[in-house]
């Protein structure tokens, strides 16, 4: 089954508010329409600092070995073509000058690619989207012998098997939303999906991508699905590895049983893999229900003073929420999905995603605002947060879309490329359901009043949201396969010796690129995190495409949180030879000569 269709984006009529929907925010719709800004306007209006946030993590172009500055790589294989093309991440925070680049067509180009980068003692990168913040693929300013392998153009077949239990193979060049498309043609779909639809499956896997749902109460999870992460539903891979029989890199394919596939679980960006087959369950309807009306205290207010809104609560209710919050606001953008079979009668059925236009463009104003922050005045911050809310509950409204419905992946993608690109911070907090509304109420208490001192000497640090979701672990029976192994090196891992550990609650907090004093921010939070959320009861792990590892002047860089706290936090509580080393030790032993590496990595995962 073929994947190469883009859906149509469904545009909605524009509608008059129904009974009980969200009042506006702003007094007038009027006052916050959206007019989109190019990116070429935003680069001039912000300044170069500002265009960290507009840069396009695609390739901008490409350049034939004939006309590059550079020489050619040496003794490139006959049949395959090279050029040369930059890219940067997510946030621009990582640009790439141009880099020797090949879209091989085939798995066997892959290994022809590998052998040949053995040979002449070069790195080749896996590339997918780019749509990440960690420098995993590569660091900023990254040069060198480097051959970058564009999986999008060519290694993107899926073919769904029906049965039961179902499933699907797809290479790692797909996209999520080709992929959870040719699902739903199917009947299939995922409990658990990132909101972006132009993320790779090859990506995914590599950071245990993950959504936002645990079970409801009384909910029983449906054959075929995980509460965890995507990779979770990993039942066999393919890889390019190393085979000391063969003095050769070689594909290979590992079952959910073997040991081995523990670390190519979720690899980092130190394995290639070139396609993977996971065990999908029946696709449902999903209503997914957003508002902003209820106070921020109130959705995180401590344990023993928490109601029917707080966070704990709705998460009870529907196991699927999300919530949005900008500082110096006092509504959050609160997401309440729920499995919904047939149409709520107020409910706008949908028929693809990304249905919040409101959020996937730049206004001129927001550009101003942006571009005056990073020059220095840095007092609007609370103007801007309370314009950026203004414009989600007056979107929703205009829009029609603060209560919609239809198949899953089209409630559950809603974040495009050309969303505000921010640089954040991510974390997997992991404890007993028991303890949700204490984990995200202590860190709503802690971020506020940071924030609230900061501003009192007249600092703005943060100047985009806060966002929480909540997922369940990597329970390997998800997968269907006797004698699965877990993914080593998932932030989702269960802790054997923490058996009430159900939760993972995933903290993100956002802020463009540049901001004064961000980084600082970013270190005090991190150190608050680590050291709040210890012993019996919580444990912290990094979210491996965000942020994390801050030093006080750049994230990925304190040697000790590197080094030492996140290793640990894949030894704690796991078995000798099933923990961080373990992992480490196979994906060398499958690539020795470290092509699949960079000089983060070699650092990092040494």
């Amino acid at each position: 089954m073929g994947s190469s269709r883009h859906p149509d984006q469904h545009q909605h009529d524009q509608r008059h508010p129904e009974p009980g929907a969200p009042e506006d925010p702003a007094g007038s719709l009027a006052e916050v329409v959206r007019t989109p800004l190019s990116r070429r306007t935003l680069i001039g209006a912000a300044g170069a600092a500002a265009a960290l946030t507009a840069v396009s993590w695609s390739p901008a172009f490409r350049v034939a070995p004939a006309e590059a500055a550079s020489a050619a790589p040496p003794d490139f294989p006959a049949g395959l073509t090279v050029y040369q093309q930059a890219w940067s991440n997510w946030s621009g925070e990582i640009v790439v000058s141009p880099l020797w680049t090949c879209s091989p067509s085939s798995p066997n180009d892959v290994v022809t690619l590998a052998n040949w980068a053995y040979a002449q003692g070069w790195k080749i990168r896996a590339r997918g989207k780019g749509h990440g913040w960690s420098p995993l693929l590569e660091p900023n300013g990254a040069s060198g012998n480097i051959l970058m392998v564009d999986t999008t153009e060519n290694l993107t077949a899926v073919t769904v098997h029906s049965g039961s239990p179902a499933s699907v193979t797809a290479q790692a060049g797909v996209t999520m939303l080709n992929l959870l498309t040719d699902l739903e043609n199917a009947g299939y779909g995922l409990t658990n999906t990132p909101a972006p639809g132009d993320l790779t499956l090859g990506g995914v896997l590599a950071i245990d991508g993950h959504g936002s749902s645990v079970p409801a109460a009384g909910e029983t999870l449906a054959a075929g699905h995980t509460f965890g992460s995507v990779s979770n539903l990993v039942t066999s891979l393919t890889a390019v590895v190393w085979s000391a029989s063969a003095n050769a890199y070689v594909l290979q394919t590992f079952s959910r049983s073997d040991p081995d596939i523990a670390a190519f679980l979720v690899h980092l960006g130190r394995a290639f893999i070139t396609s993977a087959t996971l065990t999908v369950g029946p696709n449902v309807r999903m209503r997914c229900q957003s508002t902003y009306t209820t106070n921020v205290a109130t959705l995180f207010a401590p344990p023993a003073s928490a109601g029917s809104n707080s966070y704990a609560a709705l998460v009870n209710q529907t196991g699927r929420v999300e919530t949005i919050w900008f500082p110096f606001t006092t509504v959050p953008w609160l997401k309440v999905w729920s499995v919904s079979p047939s149409k709520p009668f107020f409910s706008v059925e949908v028929n693809s995603p990304f249905n919040y236009s409101f959020a996937d463009s730049v206004t001129t104003t927001e550009s101003g605002y942006i571009a005056d922050i990073l020059n220095g005045d840095v007092g609007i911050t609370p103007t801007f947060e309370n314009l950026e809310m203004s414009i989600v509950g007056s979107g929703l409204i205009v829009t029609g879309t603060w209560d919609i419905w239809g198949w899953a992946k089209n409630t559950q993608l809603y974040v495009l490329p050309s969303t505000l690109q921010v640089t954040a911070n991510g974390y997997a907090i992991l404890c007993a359901r028991a303890n949700l509304q204490r984990v995200v109420s202590e860190f709503y208490t802690y971020l506020n009043n940071a924030l609230n001192a900061y501003a009192a000497n007249g600092q703005y640090p943060m100047n985009g949201p806060w966002e929480v979701r909540v997922t369940g672990l990597d329970n390997p029976g998800d997968c269907g396969v006797a004698g699965a192994v877990q993914p080593q090196l998932s932030a989702l891992r269960p802790r054997p010796d923490e058996p009430a550990w159900d939760t993972a609650v995933w903290m993100d907090v956002l802020t463009v690129p540049g901001t004064p004093q961000s980084q600082q921010f970013y270190r005090e939070t991190e150190q608050w995190v680590l050291s709040n959320y210890t012993g019996s009861y919580a444990a912290v792990r990094p979210e491996w495409s965000k942020g994390w590892g801050y030093s006080g002047t750049a994230g990925w860089s304190d040697p000790t949180i590197l080094g030492t706290t996140i290793p640990n936090a894949y030894r704690v509580g796991q078995a000798v030879g099933d923990n961080w080393d373990t992992a480490l030790a196979t994906l060398d032993r499958y690539d020795p000569a470290r092509i699949y590496s960079n000089t983060f990595l070699d650092g990092f995962l040494p």
